[in-house]
């Protein structure tokens, strides 16, 4: 009997030593070491780190402290682990809408629990008046899909009204229930911008927005923040932009003798043409004061070893900000942030350390980029996808870390972004790996491809996924999936993201140790990865691949 205890020792400590230098990295990540980062980060100490404060900077000061300490070298210019970035902090008062129509009496809409409007110009006065509305459905110009709402009409000058979404109606169009850019609000903004639009309204129902009005409210009415660029914002012909609620957006329909029902689905048709809201005009007012701040991203890598690969890289994003201090909920008003994005930020510390453990056989190199100001609208990532610090076309993939499993183990992954990249393959290859399945967004109506720091990855071309966490929770019960949603949802940008008697990291674990995997494939696969044929990225990657190969 000795001898077979002896034997099965033997056999056990073979399995030990031959494991890879990447399995022994990855089994370094755990619960604990987890923990340490989110503690720290998400404790009342470092003030719910809003972007431009005190809280920002000493989150900083702790991840150069943390890159210094793994060996991970500096990598933003200048042979710094920063990457300023100047911000422009908009806060918008006195705003005032009114709808005049002939041989009625005008009508004022009231602020925040009717509509929502901001100056679109970066001016310290908006005053439009008697201004003529259109209304141009989804406000979509998309030639692949053989698409155009505008069908060459001028509305120049005009206040353009716009079904909030993208089609849906067939999965053969815009990628069925799948909300691809064209979808989202900052897309029909800037149309309305090169369109030469006086304002751009955009009507709002919970079904076409996936959040009810009171997040458009609280979102619209706080301090907006815009990149501090060189251009002369002024010059816009766009002065503001807003939204309407649905009866605010009925009642101005009804004004024009418009059924706003019958607008809303004749958007869903390639033969619709702009409708003018014939007789209504409309007069919009607001003020607005403006700061100046600096806020900055934290840039580490960990160098390849290969001669020729090592200026490559994989890129891990993940961001430091949160809410920081608002108005007290009993006597709490610290936003603490611990799953948005202490849990992240902690992931993608972990995964530096156990890539700097086995540097010598990383291929490619690891950069980490941990943008700011990805609450107040992805500002820090779409800084760095401006000024970048590595060419795109060198960067293999991003894995973006928001939020993670806080909450247990789970069967599976769900992945934004499944399916549309080798990446992606990747990971549902490590996943089998670990006895587990890889499941597509179960909402892409919502868009949160669009919604995270990896989107600017996309952007510039680079093959991005975003995981987030499994739905499959293991040993926690039949209905721990609608507690776990009634949790995440009671506590999400609030002073509740913080530790609690539900959390368990063992989900963490395994999950940052699968995107660690998955990553270390990335870096030494034999071919840099992509976006699978026809994805709306894939253009733009073969455009910063053709210029990196012409430098």
């Amino acid at each position: 009997m000795k001898s077979l205890y002896l034997f099965i020792a033997s056999l056990i400590l073979l399995g030990a030593c031959s494991s890879s230098p990447a399995d022994k990295a990855a089994n370094s990540i755990t619960k604990d070491s987890l923990l340490r980062h989110i503690e720290t980060l998400s404790s009342d100490d470092f003030m719910g780190r809003a972007t431009g404060t005190e809280g920002e900077q000493m989150t900083v000061d702790y991840l150069i402290s943390e890159f210094e300490d793994m060996g991970a070298e500096p990598a933003a210019e200048g042979n710094s682990y920063t990457q300023e970035f100047p911000l422009l902090g908009q806060s918008t008062s006195n705003a005032e809408m009114s709808v005049r129509t002939d041989g009625r009496t005008p009508f004022a809409l009231q602020y925040y629990d009717e509509f929502m409007a901001w100056p679109a110009n970066q001016a310290e006065e908006v005053d439009v008046r008697n201004a003529e509305l259109v209304y141009v459905g989804y406000g979509i110009q998309a030639p692949e899909e053989e698409w155009d709402d505008f069908k060459g009409v001028d509305v120049e000058g005009k206040i353009l009204v716009i079904k909030n979404n993208d089609p849906e109606f067939s999965p053969d169009v815009f990628a069925g229930k799948t909300r691809l850019y064209y979808g989202r609000y900052s897309y029909k903004y800037e149309k309305a911008k090169e369109m030469g639009a006086l304002g751009a309204i955009i009507i709002h129902t919970t079904e076409t927005a996936g959040y009810g009005w009171n997040v458009v409210a609280n979102g619209w009415s706080r301090e907006r923040f815009y990149l501090k660029g060189e251009d002369d914002a002024s010059a816009s012909p766009t002065k503001f932009n807003g939204w309407l609620t649905q009866e605010a957006s009925r009642l101005l329909f009804e004004e024009a003798g418009l059924n706003l029902a019958e607008q809303m689905d004749a958007a869903d048709s390639r033969d619709f043409e702009p409708v003018e809201l014939s007789g209504v005009r409309m007069n919009v007012s607001m003020d607005a004061d403006y700061r100046e701040i600096e806020s900055q991203n934290v840039i580490a890598k960990v160098e390849g070893s290969d001669p020729e690969l090592k200026d490559e890289y994989l890129i891990l994003t993940a961001h430091l900000d949160h809410l920081g201090i608002t108005t007290p909920v009993e006597g709490d008003s610290i936003n603490n942030g611990a799953s948005d994005n202490a849990a992240g930020v902690s992931a993608l510390l972990e995964m530096m350390e156990a890539y700097k453990s086995i540097q010598p056989v990383l291929k490619r190199s690891v950069l980490a980029l941990v943008v700011s100001a990805e609450e107040v609208g992805l500002l820090g990532s779409q800084y760095w996808a401006e000024n970048p610090t590595v060419e795109p076309g060198k960067i293999t993939a991003n894995i973006n870390l928001d939020g993670m499993n806080v909450y247990g183990k789970t069967r599976d992954v769900v992945v934004v972004g499944y399916g549309r990249t080798s990446l992606s393959d990747l990971l549902e290859e490590e996943a089998r790996q670990q006895g587990r399945t890889v499941k597509p967004d179960p909402y892409p109506e919502r868009g949160y491809f669009y919604r995270s720091d990896h989107f600017n990855m996309a952007k510039v071309g680079i093959p991005a996924i975003f995981p987030n966490p499994g739905t499959e929770y293991i040993d926690k019960g039949d209905n721990f999936l609608a507690v776990r949603d009634s949790v995440a949802d009671a506590n999400y940008h609030t002073v509740n993201d913080e530790i609690n008697e539900y959390w368990d990291l063992s989900g963490a674990e395994i999950d940052t140790r699968l995107f660690f995997m998955t990553g270390f494939r990335a870096l030494n696969s034999e071919n840099l990865q992509s976006w699978d044929s026809g994805d709306e990225f894939e253009a733009t990657r073969l455009r910063m691949l053709e210029r990196v190969e012409g430098q």
